[in-house]
């Protein structure tokens, strides 16, 4: 009987340092893929003529990622200057000419906005009942609904997209009543972090 109780008691304890290995290993492994991800996806779309690794004898690792990052943020300072607001004005007012692309341009440019938005008084992040009655899930109000499914459905309907667990970039556009969604008090950065964790990583 106390040869069984240790022998169970080994187990339960190899066990625990199984399940123990795989909590601490697989966000280490999903960090560790994520940034060979992007480290590959940089390398190929950032232009040769100004990837530092095709000047260097040897590739460095990650160098293409801190170029995007400096090359981004001097983008953004550029956009935010006198000269750079008036060559923005003049590019959006070309692609705005385009017929199919100034569908997908705007399109993308409200989204970005929308999700972007750092007025903490326009509050995005909401509560919905879905996919049942009972059933909550957190969604991100994109834009009231004035068009032809408000007139056909005699309510005032709310956008709101509700992103897939642990990849957000995916997710289903759904429309509610406007008093069916319950608006929380939490920034566009908290409720991501809350999707991607998979409810882990609960918002204050």
């Amino acid at each position: 009987m106390a040869k069984a109780e240790k022998k169970r008691s080994i187990f339960t304890r190899i066990r625990n340092y199984f399940i123990a290995g795989v909590v601490v290993l697989i966000p280490i492994g999903m960090t560790i893929y994520l940034t060979l991800f992007l480290v590959s996806i940089s390398s190929k779309i950032l232009p040769k003529e100004i990837n530092p690794n095709h000047y260097l004898p040897y590739n460095i690792p990650g160098v293409e990622i801190v170029t995007s990052i400096i090359l981004i943020t001097l983008i953004g300072w550029l956009s935010l200057s006198f000269i750079g607001k008036k060559m923005l004005d003049i590019f959006n007012n070309i692609l705005k000419r385009i017929p199919i692309l100034r569908t997908f341009y705007s399109a993308i440019v409200q989204m970005t906005e929308t999700f972007t938005k750092t007025d903490k008084s326009q509050k995005n992040v909401v509560l919905v009942e879905y996919p049942r009655k009972g059933t909550w899930a957190v969604g991100f109000a994109t834009k009231e609904n004035f068009g032809e499914m408000s007139n056909k459905t005699k309510k005032n309907l709310i956008n709101v997209f509700v992103p897939t667990t642990p990849n957000p970039t995916s997710g289903f556009l759904l429309m509610f009543p406007k008093d069916e969604v319950i608006y929380l008090d939490l920034t566009f950065e908290e409720a991501s972090k809350f999707i991607i964790s998979a409810g882990t990583s609960n918002p204050n």
